[in-house]
């Protein structure tokens, strides 16, 4: 009876401790926490509100006949990326790794990307806040290009283009520095938003594609001043407003390092408004408004890499730094190559992204971000090293890539909008529009004049 007894005793100790074993070997997916969760949304959708924001500083910068044109350019990104990153995309660039090169299709179509966390880039919110986070650096990256060739390139090759450039630059260079075992992350290359990924391979692609398609008919010969200058100014005040989100959002995460981020970006970009119109200001005699919108970019531009790395005083180094340094590029540098990078994408961007990610390799700290290196002047020159070797093989793979897709689209598609078209303006023979509707006055609109 008391043998019975104790078999009872462990059959039922049994049936109650298995399934709490079961359980235990089961993976406990990691908490979410609803504040990383809410800044890192916020945060994207900051992003997002850049592009928009790019598409009034370019549409500003233009012709009159153009304006349309290089709006639609931007907004039209928005669309074909983000239904890219959620097919291929976002497997491509951060999916599980293959051979250090390229992330592997297991998450094409976001399968297994979903609402619990992935502990390998952000253990705090749901996988898909991180891939929608990630979504709008693509988008933006894809729309500065368009800077370099405005008013001069034709819709459907454009489309081509981007989606090309999208999938065989931006993807595999974002899964080099930003995936897990991408090889110039094992190279210890520090990018904490964007410097080479984002600025660097688009200003370069611009300059290329600027020189493939050629300079616009007139440049040199022809005024083509901004015809709204307004409308750049709030460009470049809502991209202003947006880096926070670009900068701070890096660190995935409402926390210290997401302060100091967002504190180095504006006062880089503070520093690069005052250096570039105070460079101005003294070869021409007066400081303009553009100015002091292009050298807030260029300090937002400058600090991107360096942003998660390094601290206030350095942020102003390298936003003055910047500032004169894409001045010249502008106003210099493409005069006297005499290259038509038209709202000077390469200028900016790529040049002001080289410095920023130079930069990150002199005045990077450890004291900011345990999870970074030491720069040249905290006593580790072997950084300064990577993140040369790091520009230079952006520089090379983006310029040469790019060429080679240019060339492989122009095959299939013209290229550049024809000479008559270009002198009509590709606002009326690319999209049929007119961003101001001049004729209204005679009593006729042109949609009417369509039907």
């Amino acid at each position: 009876m008391l043998k019975n007894l104790w078999r009872l005793v462990l059959v039922t100790l049994s049936m109650l401790l298995l399934p709490g074993l079961a359980w235990a070997e089961d993976a406990v997916p990691p908490a979410i926490n609803a504040g990383d969760t809410a800044f890192v949304l916020m945060s994207a959708a900051l992003v997002l509100l850049m592009t928009p924001g790019l598409a009034l500083f370019y549409g500003g910068m233009v012709r009159e006949k153009n304006v349309l044109s290089v709006i639609m350019q931007s907004f039209i990104v928005i669309g074909l990326v983000s239904v890219q990153w959620v097919l291929f995309g976002y497997s491509a660039a951060f999916g599980p790794d293959i051979k250090h090169i390229i992330g592997s299709m297991d998450w094409a179509g976001l399968a297994n990307v979903g609402q619990d966390p992935n502990t390998d880039y952000a253990g705090t919110v749901p996988h898909l806040a991180f891939m929608s986070f990630q979504l709008m650096f693509a988008i933006i990256t894809a729309a500065l290009i368009t800077g370099s060739f405005a008013e001069r390139m034709r819709f459907p090759a454009f489309l081509i283009f981007t989606l090309l450039w999208t999938s065989l630059v931006y993807d595999p260079l974002a899964h080099w520095v930003w995936g897990v075992d991408g090889w110039l992350r094992n190279l210890g290359a520090l990018d904490f938003a964007g410097g080479t990924v984002v600025h660097i391979s688009s200003g370069v692609s611009g300059l290329v594609a600027a020189i493939v398609l050629g300079r616009r008919k007139g440049y040199g010969t022809e005024p083509m001043i901004p015809h709204h200058l307004p409308m750049t100014v709030l460009g470049a005040s809502l991209l202003w407003f947006g880096w926070f989100g670009f900068n701070a959002g890096s660190a995935v995460s409402a926390n210290g390092l997401a302060c100091s981020a967002f504190v180095v970006t504006n006062t880089a970009a503070a520093a690069a408004a005052l250096s570039w119109v105070a460079v101005e200001w003294m070869r021409h005699g007066k400081p303009t408004v553009l100015g002091a919108a292009s050298g807030c970019v260029a300090g937002l531009v400058a600090i991107t890499p360096a942003s998660g790395f390094v601290s206030p005083l350095a942020a102003i180094v390298i936003g003055l730094v910047a500032g004169v340094l894409c001045y010249l590029a502008v106003s210099v540098l493409k005069t006297k190559l005499g290259y038509d990078d038209s709202l000077d994408a390469f200028g900016v961007h790529g040049l002001g992204g080289t410095w920023g990610a130079v930069a990150t390799g002199l005045f990077a700290s450890k004291a900011v971000n345990s999870a970074g290196n030491d720069g040249l002047f905290y006593g580790n020159a072997a950084q300064l090293v990577t993140q040369i070797e790091t520009v230079a093989v952006t520089w090379l793979f983006a310029g040469l890539a790019t060429f080679i897709i240019l060339k492989v689209v122009g095959l299939f598609c013209k290229l550049r909008v024809d000479a008559d078209d270009e002198e009509a303006g590709l606002d009326i023979t690319q999209h049929g529009e007119e961003a101001y509707a001049a004729n209204v006055s005679s009593g006729t609109l042109f949609r009417d004049t369509m039907a």
